[in-house]
């Protein structure tokens, strides 16, 4: 059998490269969407205590840049899996990226629903709801933090930590319900202001529930376990 002249090496190895030098652009696209996604999220906190209506705006207006993220990623996984056909650790690779990519968009769709609550209960009259969205806040901007350090670092033990906190966050959300809706007939006049303040912990705590599915995304890829928690 004649040997393979170093050429026809290099033009057997050409698609391994091509395919992993896809797989590593795919992995930054994805890290920079989670980046710009993170930012707005802690911005979207930001506006709940300041109301500042230029940064409000900067949310809303910006939502277009994530969603074209998305789309790009999702069309780069597909196109990866219908060119190269990818098993194993592969493969579980793009189901993932597939998963959080449309997580962290949804979690994005989230922080401009929080920015227009906003800018709606800023035209109110001024009511003392005295409830700690800070406290709310912080747990879930960790949350998502932990979420996505977790998926950088392929560490399922850190991704495990989340849930965690989770069930703080539910809590919290339960604490803000039954407040607000205490609130509620005493102030009849600021009822719509005091629904959209509720909506700002629901919202709060939709982006934990998503952190969590990143978590539980990440334990997947790095062990290949699927788990569910309960939220």
């Amino acid at each position: 059998m004649k040997p393979c002249t170093e050429k026809e090496s290099i033009d057997t190895m050409q698609p391994y490269y091509t395919f992993h030098n896809e797989l590593e652009n795919l992995n930054k696209k994805l890290l920079e969407l989670s980046s710009k996604v993170e930012d707005r999220v802690r911005k979207a906190a930001q506006v709940i205590l300041t109301q500042d209506q230029e940064t409000i705006q900067s949310i809303i207006l910006s939502d277009y840049e994530i969603d074209e993220m998305e789309i790009e990623i999702e069309e780069d996984c597909l196109k990866i899996m219908a060119l190269h056909q990818p098993v194993a650790g592969d493969l579980r690779f793009l189901i993932t990226v597939i998963k959080i990519n449309n997580e962290i968009e949804r979690i994005a769709d989230i922080a401009v629903s929080i920015a227009m609550r906003v800018e709606t209960i800023s035209k109110c009259r001024p009511l003392d709801v005295n409830f700690d969205f800070q406290t709310m806040s912080e747990k879930v901007t960790t949350m998502l933090r932990m979420s996505l350090d977790a998926l950088v670092q392929r560490n399922a033990q850190a991704a495990r930590e989340v849930f965690l906190i989770d069930d703080e966050v539910d809590s919290l959300r339960n604490q803000a319900y039954k407040h607000i809706t205490r609130m509620i007939p005493a102030y009849p006049l600021h009822a719509d202001c005091l629904i959209n303040t509720y909506l700002l912990a629901r919202h709060l705590e939709r982006i934990a529930d998503r952190a969590t599915n990143i978590a539980e995304e990440v334990v997947y890829l790095v062990e290949g376990t699927i788990i569910r928690t309960v939220s």
